[in-house]
């Protein structure tokens, strides 16, 4: 027995064992297995291969896994940007104003000859002449109703308006772009929220 309470190999060697022999120490500390005669020491520090894949070696070292880092907790819902609108090119706006005045052009003139037949056809013209020629007199009168309010007087008003209002429009938007382009430098744009969709 060696001085440090285990059983020396040559001991176990004359007696036939080959398993440790486990040796109780003189003092409160538990039972030290020695191995058996010819194994491998593992190395300090590094832990026996437990993954079947490592072969059957006992003493296989295996490298310490690295610590994963936290995944960092992503916020619930959709995300959102806040965003400034620092200049508007005045040639985009232009073209984008010209073409929403011309549709609004177009869906006044469809409108207005809609509602001019639709008052046509009920008799709406008719009953207003009357009633003008009933208050004024239809021997003195000189003023004709359904003349003044003729499809064609009607839609070229319609239609002179119409150019007026795309002109107009246009001239107006570039006009507040160059403006806002300005203005930038002491308001520091328009904020706008962008949010993804849930």
């Amino acid at each position: 027995m060696d001085t440090d309470g285990t059983v020396s190999r040559a001991g176990a060697a004359r007696t036939g064992s080959t398993a440790p022999t486990p040796v109780q120490k003189a003092g409160p500390s538990a039972a030290v297995s020695v191995p058996p005669a010819g194994a491998r020491p593992a190395p300090v520090g590094v832990e026996p291969s437990l993954d079947p894949r490592a072969g059957s070696g006992a003493g296989a070292p295996v490298r310490p896994a690295a610590a994963a880092p936290a995944a960092a907790a992503r916020p619930v819902g959709p995300r959102r940007a806040r965003l400034l609108v620092t200049r508007l090119d005045p040639w985009s706006v232009m073209k984008t104003a010209f073409m929403l005045s011309v549709s609004i052009g177009i869906v006044v003139l469809m409108a207005t000859a809609l509602l001019w037949w639709t008052l046509d056809v009920t008799g709406v013209f008719a009953a207003i002449g009357r009633t003008v020629d009933d208050v004024a007199g239809s021997g003195t009168s000189s003023f004709d109703f359904q003349s003044f309010v003729g499809f064609s007087r009607i839609m070229g008003t319609a239609l002179v308006l119409t150019a007026i209002e795309i002109v107009l429009g246009s001239a107006l938007a570039t006009l507040f772009a160059f403006l806002y382009n300005l203005s930038v430098g002491l308001t520091g744009g328009l904020e706008v929220t962008l949010s993804e969709d849930a």
